[in-house]
Order: structure tokens, then C-alpha cells, then sequence
């Protein structure tokens, strides 16, 4: 009798966990060509450079084609904000990780100022290159 109440109370847990999941509607948005810009290299003689393949993480899937309309506004605004990176963030992981959240705040921003909403949930780095 145990089991079988420990058995209904987990299927009820799992089903109800599986609706909301199944409520969500996230979807990635990745921008085509790969990101690659320049950053600040303190040595003049080596021009470093960063190739970054990007995916939006969407809160809402029906936003895509806004997000592809206003991709060029995205890309500069990334573009702008490595072309602005030191080398040695660049190529750190908290470095890396602060500039991905500098990216995160910017694209929201940007979209929030276009759209009046806020359609950007997380920004990912799947393809980070550096020289």
C-alpha cells in the first residue's frame, strides 16, 4: 500500500513538472555568419581577432522573426562590445563570461528600446575562437 501511494504521488510530481515544461516555449535564435571582430591587443605589433558563433536564447519562439529583423542591430551592437575587450578578457574565462553578460544586457536593452518587450532570455557562446 506504501509503494503504491509513493507511486501515485511521484506520477502526479512528474506530471505536473511536464506541464510546465511543456507551457514553455523557448527557442535559439543563432546569428549566420559566425561573429569575428577584432579586440585591443596592447602589443602593436598583432592584431588579435575573436571568431564567436552566437545563439539567443528566445523566450518566446513566435519572437524570431522580430529578433531576425533586427539581427544587424544585434550584430553591431556585439561586435561593439568585443572590439572594445582587452586581450586578457578576451581570453580568460571570467573575462569571457563578463563579456557574454555585457552582450546579455545590451541585446535586452536594445530589443526592450525596438519591440517595448523584453524577448532575449540568455545569450550563448557555442563557438568561441581567439588569436
Amino acid at each position: 500500500m506504501r509503494y503504491i501511494a509513493a507511486f501515485i504521488l511521484m506520477c502526479t510530481f512528474l506530471g505536473a513538472n511536464s506541464k510546465v515544461y511543456a507551457a514553455s516555449n523557448f527557442g535559439y535564435f543563432g546569428f549566420e555568419p559566425d561573429i569575428i571582430t577584432n579586440y585591443i591587443n596592447p602589443s602593436a605589433k598583432k592584431l588579435g581577432y575573436v571568431r564567436i558563433t552566437v545563439e539567443l536564447m528566445l523566450k518566446d519562439m513566435e519572437n524570431a522573426e522580430v529578433v531576425e529583423h533586427h539581427s544587424p542591430l544585434l550584430r553591431d551592437a556585439i561586435v561593439e562590445i568585443f572590439s572594445k575587450e582587452p586581450e586578457d578578457r578576451v581570453k580568460s574565462l571570467t573575462g569571457r563570461e563578463e563579456i557574454r553578460q555585457k552582450c546579455i544586457d545590451k541585446l535586452k536593452e536594445l530589443l526592450k528600446a525596438e519591440t517595448g518587450q523584453e524577448i532575449v532570455h540568455d545569450v550563448l557562446f557555442t563557438k568561441y575562437l581567439y588569436n
